[in-house]
């Protein structure tokens, strides 16, 4: 949800299936996720998501679906 008052830092988050997500900047991440490097405001990451996760599939399907050419 757009939150135009929302002034919190944010920082973009990484799976092992590679889907990409936003988390509280300071707070402890949750279980299976990493840091992707990038914090900023809601919208800034946001951007980076938009820019970075080009190929919404899990990782694991990308896998399978790739080893199915072979």
């Amino acid at each position: 949800m757009e939150d135009p008052d929302d002034d919190r830092m944010y920082m973009v988050v990484v799976n092992h299936e590679e889907q990409y997500s936003i988390w509280p900047a300071g707070k402890a991440l949750p279980a299976g996720w990493k840091s992707a490097g990038k914090t900023g405001t809601k919208p800034e990451c946001l951007q980076y998501i938009e820019e970075a996760w080009t190929d919404m599939r899990p990782l694991s399907l990308r896998q399978k679906m790739e080893a199915g050419k072979a």
